[in-house]
């Protein structure tokens, strides 16, 4: 049976919850990889197109047969049933490609961020015991460093520019040359050894050479397809096993869902694939649903209005930040949004002023659309709940998806709480994590089996669920900062900052940032016999710069006597808030 096709037709005319006509309650979910459900599509839309990157467009057809030669890439380099592999890369078609492919071998894909430090590259790769690395060539030097005593087979090479059109290709590489003559930055003098780099293409070309048919790995559905990482319940990174089967059931839920993923549709694939949010929506339910998606390597605020008016693309998801970023936009033309059916925005708290601006917008500049509000985690592939099509209620993050439990329970307690009464927002369905990587302990504490025989994932945060049953957030159990949709965690920055030799002791806090959100400032009390100054504030930023990825450093590095404490002796976070906010908030730094 085509599951996909299922979701489709009309045979869930019944299982829609009244009176939100768009919210089905109950689907029916395949058992295997996440490659075999998408070959469901490529086999019924072989001519659609795939994917557009900078103007080149790809047929699923061509799609597919790639990942099947990239499959045999990865054979003939070594690869096994099994095997972790790393991807570090932004959103490029050989990304997309080398992820599937990795998946038909029977792969584990650890997606990580392409602005992680050095030392947290180090760190993903080997808690993962990843054998193989994609990466970009921008970053050949970090990932060399990172992984010069890990045990790595090889390291491919690729470039935003491989599958770019000519006359793009062209354009960037001038551009690349520009900067290059004019960086000023010294060159590094250690030597690295380069012996297991193999460039995309010659990665490529090694597709050809392979004869075997064994490519295609026989996968349970329950087996481990992605690592993603979030800050678990502490703050430290964590890898976060995902499912073949949660994943696939979370893009057919986000099917039956949004009624702009559909055949021959098109969605701007801004969020990064190393994000749940990236990659289980913008790319995996963009092509299981037949829908074109519009790849996009770096999001830049200001081109935002000019690419949608460009690709008129039906859907556009994305963080908070990049609604705000349209609606600040300056586009003159008031139809240039028309084609714009659905826009759905998740990974950060949406402001109902920032929704009723956006809504008013895309009203003034020809959309039908209204802003709808998505919320999940990683830990539950992306996606739990969502609001329905023409339904709202301020500060509401809609009704959960087909067949997942949203409860709210009294913290500390297995005990349900009655409607409208606040607790801890639990999560039970068939999209939940395997669990931490390496994290017995942590997992044990996150996904719990309650009395009712059922495993809920705990997600420490507070909300609510009213009498229609559509859930509201309220606020996190765990200290977390917000910047452009990722996640910073306070608790680890501060871990580290401890660790300097100079620092006694530091607390770090958000403040307001004009389209970031959020961004950190650290409050740094010293020990005895150091001072503040621009040198010490220098050496602790590089210090940090080696264990904190580009986004999640302190935009500020305030000195403080001593850490203000409430009244019964816990950190003032509020005051340290208050302090900073005047001092360093909407800082367009």
């Amino acid at each position: 049976m085509n599951f996909i096709s299922r979701v489709f037709s009309k045979d869930y005319t019944n299982e829609r919850l009244k009176p939100f006509g768009d919210s089905i309650t109950h689907l029916e979910y395949p058992t295997c990889s996440l490659h075999e459900l998408l070959s469901e599509t490529v086999e019924k839309y072989p001519k659609l197109i795939a994917y557009d990157y900078f103007g080149k467009e790809v047929t699923f057809q061509k799609f597919y047969k790639k990942i099947e030669h990239i499959a045999k890439s990865l054979k003939e380099i070594g690869m096994k049933k099994g095997d972790r592999v790393t991807i570090c890369m932004p959103n490029t078609p050989e990304a997309i490609t080398f992820f599937y492919a990795v998946n038909m071998v029977g792969g584990t894909a650890n997606m990580i961020h392409p602005l992680s430090s050095e030392n947290e590259i180090e760190y993903y790769i080997e808690v993962s015991n990843s054998k193989y690395v994609l990466t970009i060539d921008l970053l050949k030097t970090r990932i060399l460093k990172a992984t010069k005593n890990l045990k790595i087979e090889r390291i491919i090479l690729s470039s935003v520019s491989v599958s770019m059109p000519a006359i793009i290709k062209t354009a960037y590489y001038a551009q690349q040359y520009i900067k290059k003559v004019t960086d000023k930055t010294p060159l590094a003098i250690e030597e690295l050894d380069e012996s297991k780099i193999l460039l995309w293409e010659e990665f490529d070309s090694l597709g050809y050479a392979y004869e075997k048919d064994d490519y295609q790995a026989k996968i349970k559905g329950e087996d481990e397809a992605v690592i993603l990482y979030s800050g678990g319940t502490t703050g430290k990174p964590k890898g976060v096993l995902l499912s073949n089967n949660a994943i696939n059931s979370m893009a057919l839920q986000a099917i039956s869902r949004i009624e702009s993923a559909r055949p021959g549709k098109s969605v701007l694939s801004i969020l990064p694939i190393f994000h749940g949010f990236g990659l289980a929506c913008c790319i995996h339910t963009v092509f299981l649903a037949g829908a074109k998606s519009y790849l996009v390597p770096q999001f830049k605020p200001e081109e935002l209005a000019k690419m949608i008016k460009r690709k008129k693309p039906n859907l556009i998801v994305g963080v908070p930040t990049l609604f705000e970023a349209l609606a600040n936009s300056d586009e003159q033309s008031k139809t240039y949004l028309k084609s714009v059916t659905d826009c759905i925005s998740g990974g950060d708290i949406l402001k109902p002023e920032l929704r009723k601006r956006v809504n008013t917008y895309l009203a003034e500049h020809g959309s039908s659309a209204q802003l709808r509000v998505g919320y999940g985690l990683t830990e539950s592939v992306a996606v739990v709940t969502v609001s329905p099509s023409y339904y709202y209620k301020e500060s509401a993050i809609g009704l959960p998806m087909p067949d997942t439990e949203v409860k709210i329970f009294k913290l500390d307690s297995f005990k349900e709480c009655k409607t409208n009464k606040k607790g801890e927002i639990c999560v039970s369905g068939p999209s939940l994590m395997i669990g931490y990587l390496n994290e017995p302990e942590e997992t044990k504490n996150t996904l719990v089996k309650h009395p009712d025989g059922k495993v809920w994932l705990h997600t420490g945060d507070i909300g609510y669920k009213d009498h229609e049953g559509i859930v509201f957030f309220e606020s996190r159990l765990k200290r977390m900062i917000i910047t452009s949709g990722y996640n910073i965690y306070p608790q680890y920055m501060e871990y580290l900052l401890a660790l300097h030799p100079a620092i006694e002791t530091a607390v770090v806090v958000g403040v307001p940032h004009p389209y970031k959100k959020q961004v950190p400032v650290a409050n740094i009390v010293l020990k005895e016999n150091y001072a503040p100054s621009d040198d010490l504030t220098i050496g602790i930023k590089t210090y940090l710069e080696k264990s904190v990825a580009k986004y999640s450093m302190p935009i500020a590095y305030e000195y403080i006597k001593t850490v203000p404490k409430t009244l019964i002796g816990k950190v003032n976070y509020k005051k340290l808030e208050e302090d900073c906010t005047k001092k360093y908030g909407n800082n367009k730094k």
